[in-house]
């Protein structure tokens, strides 16, 4: 891997699987990871559901570590149920985390890279694409945030 002495990482769901992973290798790069979780104990606890949750520890992660030069979204939550089996409230949290989450954090992180650059990792699944028995709102959202071009985001922080 790159050498990442001089970058901040931010890792959304951090705290476990996926996303742990994914901390515990760039801190091996040298990065200072921020990792940001809604679990108790998280060095960052953030409901990234939330704006105002992400719009402070975003912040506080800028003012602790410097300004942020990757974010890792990997935050997630799964379900397993087909389109009967899901009730409106389980489909509306699954939207709220893995698709509206990947939106607040990179609102809130791009104007800090914006005119510097940096890198936003967005985690999708291969749900995303193959259809997965009883796996029907959580492949549509990570569907959602399935991105196969980067330009447009090139452009917003060039």
């Amino acid at each position: 891997m790159t050498d990442l002495r001089s970058k901040v990482a931010i890792v959304t769901g951090g705290g476990s699987g996926i996303g742990r992973a994914i901390a515990e290798r760039f801190a091996r790069a040298g990065a200072r990871v921020a990792v940001v979780d809604i679990a108790e104990g998280a060095p960052f606890r953030c409901d990234v559901s939330r704006p105002p949750d992400v719009l402070r520890v975003f912040q506080t992660i800028h003012k602790d570590l410097g300004p942020p030069d990757i974010l890792v979204n990997s935050a997630g939550v799964a379900h397993v149920g087909n389109v009967e089996q899901t009730s409106e409230e389980d489909f509306d949290r699954l939207y709220a985390v893995n698709v509206k989450g990947v939106y607040n954090c990179m609102k809130a992180v791009v104007p800090a890279m914006k005119g510097r650059g940096g890198a936003i990792l967005n985690l999708a699944s291969v749900a995303s694409s193959v259809g997965l028995a009883d796996r029907f709102a959580y492949s549509m959202t990570k569907g959602a945030v399935s991105v196969r071009s980067p330009e447009s985001l090139h452009e917003t922080l060039s």
